[in-house]
């Protein structure tokens, strides 16, 4: 993940300090940033061998492409980050559009080769 230090100007301190008791680091914090002129909140967080970003808008789901773009934001283009389909039985979904992206420390996550995908 970047140094969140980098996305500073569209930090929501309020927000971090009424959730957290503390402004977010370099790693940690809760964002309002903007694609296409609409607005998204993003809420960064890392720990326990992971990087995450949730992704939510107050109205529907991100798209892919707006994923995309917010994945660049946070995320160096080369990191390769996921969108996990849990088991059911482990499923959790506690605001109704809202998305994740996931990326452990440790390691790298096995990808299939592109040509799988297309020429």
């Amino acid at each position: 993940m970047k140094d969140l230090h980098t996305l500073d100007a569209y930090r929501l301190k309020d927000d971090e300090r009424r959730y957290y008791g503390v402004n977010g680091d370099g790693g940690n914090g809760i964002f309002k940033v903007f694609v296409g002129g609409k607005s998204f909140r993003v809420i960064a967080s890392n720990g326990g061998g992971w990087e995450h970003i949730s992704v939510s808008r107050q109205n529907r789901c991100p798209t892919w492409e707006e994923m995309c773009a917010i994945k660049d934001m946070f995320f160096d283009p080369e990191e390769v980050v996921v969108q996990y389909h849990p088991k059911k039985s482990e499923y959790v979904n506690m605001h109704p559009y809202c998305l994740h992206m996931w990326r452990p420390t440790e390691g790298e996550i096995p990808t299939p080769p592109s040509i799988y995908v297309g020429v």
